[in-house]
């Protein structure tokens, strides 16, 4: 996270001299709500050429009507095709999809989206696991997809309940990173065969300066013209070939340490192993040309919850394969993961580390924060979810594991356990803080020490910073112009709410400043007036 208000001000202005009040993607993602897409292809046999299209990544054209609660817009002539790996492979005909505005009509955009993402749910009997864990991440101001509900029709026929996910591209990083001009690499699919894939995995090992060592590993999404693949090979090397003190004084240079440890510490608590950790697939990496670090991105989280590896078990590795995923080590990754490994191996960076985990236990990943988001979501769409009939899984699993696990023979494909939602949050809050003395965990100075939260995010009215007792002396917030807004004195609270309906929906950053600091510190929190 950015750390000077003054290189703030700067980004404001180169990026978002145009952007106005609100952000790409609002009407879409700013509330919860379940939107309605209704796809008409030209072919009655739409289905067949969709399903051969899949194989090669061809769109097919669609008019679509899509409608949320801002009104229903039509778009002419929009790129449809099937997408997703294991997700693909479930029986039936509910598959993933993507679709692209203006894959045929050159501009057409919705909200200022150019691609949508539809995932089927597979593997997820509450149909909410993607949508908790990024709305978390999100709180946790953790770079990641936004994401929603939408209730999909092709030729008239409801073809099922989806969960709507953004696409990761330049206007993402508009909001989310505030600079896209740098290499967006994204994980390759790795799904090669053998141990983790077949060894195409994006692990982040070094293979030499030889780009061409990397091209099944990642895929580069932006500025594919020049292919310049030059930084990610720098950043591998750097990883692997620095001394152990270098990597721990260094790796700040490099990286969003503070982001990224967090990041990490969140895929442990959801046993997110379908991620860098475990599978090495379904992440982002971004170099941003502001700050010449590397931002993480999180990607595709439907078997977060304990979801991935089949009976609970999941892949084995340093840290211990748990059959219970609610006890999952602390400690756990699979080998060659060597940007883990190192932090894991630096006792500095690893203290962080569980400093991360402690904060997220303590402000969201815990029983009284999720079971109010889990039961708002639940209330919302199980009209829609009972009205699936393509889906992979019946009402009464679905009402099941929102509250608990289903074992073999409830529904679970490949028999094994699929974790119930709150069950697992109850579950491993428990194991996870047993494990940890938060009361006693404390920061180094060699890392940013400052910690803080701000939820819910988008906000609409109220928003709540939640920071460690008697550290922050005020807050501060300003606008996209680098003009503040709004000040608050804080006066050994550990919390604080904020009543701020008089501003404009929009991006806005609040400064946290350090009680008693002989050096001026903060920490900058992004915010979204809904």
């Amino acid at each position: 996270m950015r750390t000077q208000i003054t290189t703030l001000i700067a980004l404001f202005l180169v990026c978002y001299s145009i952007l106005g009040a609100q952000i790409e993607g609002d009407n879409l993602f700013a509330e919860d709500q379940i939107v309605k897409i209704e796809l008409d292809f030209a072919q009655t046999s739409f289905w067949d050429s969709l399903v051969l299209n899949y194989e090669t990544e061809t769109y097919m054209k669609g008019d679509l009507t899509l409608t949320d609660l801002t009104g229903s817009y039509t778009f002419p002539d929009v790129g449809v095709r099937l997408k997703g790996n294991s997700s693909y492979g479930h029986p039936g005909n509910k598959k993933s999809f993507k679709i692209d505005f203006n894959k045929y009509v050159t501009g057409q955009n919705y909200d200022g989206l150019k691609k949508l993402n539809l995932s089927n749910g597979f593997k997820d009997p509450s149909m909410m696991r993607e949508k908790v864990f990024f709305d978390v991440s999100l709180a946790a101001n953790i770079p990641c997809p936004r994401a929603n509900f939408a209730n999909v029709y092709f030729n008239g026929e409801l073809w099922g309940f989806y969960t709507l996910v953004e696409q990761i591209d330049d206007q993402f990083l508009d909001w989310a990173i505030l600079d896209d001009d740098g290499n967006l690499f994204k994980a390759g699919a790795n799904f090669g065969g053998g141990p983790a894939g077949g060894g195409n995995a994006a692990d982040l090992l070094y293979y030499g300066p030889d780009q061409t060592n990397y091209a099944e590993r990642y895929d580069l999404k932006s500025n594919e013209e020049e292919d310049d693949w030059t930084d990610l090979i720098a950043l591998t090397d750097f990883i692997n070939n620095s001394s152990a003190t270098d990597f721990e004084n260094n790796l700040g240079d490099h990286l969003e340490v503070d982001e990224y440890l967090r990041s990490l510490a969140l895929d442990n608590l959801f046993a997110n192993l379908d991620s860098y950790t475990g599978s090495a697939r379904n992440w982002y990496i971004y170099h941003n040309l502001t700050t010449d670090k590397w931002e993480w991105i999180k990607w595709d989280a439907n078997e977060t919850f304990g979801s991935y590896g089949g009976g609970g078990g999941g892949p084995g590795g340093p840290g211990g394969g748990a059959t219970d995923m609610t006890e999952l080590a602390l400690d756990h990754h699979d080998a060659d993961r060597p940007l883990i490994e190192n932090i894991f191996n630096s006792p500095i960076l690893y203290a962080q580390y569980e400093k991360e985990l402690c904060l997220l236990t303590e402000d969201l990943f815990n029983s009284t924060y999720m079971d109010a988001k889990i039961d708002k979501l639940k209330n919302m769409i199980q009209e829609s979810v009972y009205a699936d009939d393509n889906k992979m899984y019946t009402d009464a699993n679905f009402d099941t594991n929102v509250e608990s696990n289903i074992t073999a023979g409830g529904g679970s494909p490949g028999g094994g356990t699929t974790y119930g939602l709150k069950s697992f949050v109850a579950d491993r809050h428990a194991f996870v803080t047993s494990e940890l003395d938060c009361a006693t965990i404390t920061s180094t100075d060699h890392l940013t020490a400052l910690k803080a939260s701000v939820s819910p995010n988008p906000f609409d009215a109220t928003v709540r910073f939640v920071f460690e007792a008697d550290q922050i002396a005020s807050i501060k917030i300003y606008n996209t112009l680098g003009m503040q807004v709004f000040e608050q004195a804080v006066q050994g609270q550990s919390q604080l709410e904020l009543q701020l309906p008089f501003l404009d929906a929009g991006i806005y950053f609040a400064e946290l400043n350090v009680k008693d600091s002989a050096v001026k510190r903060s920490v900058i929190l992004k915010m979204i007036k809904s």
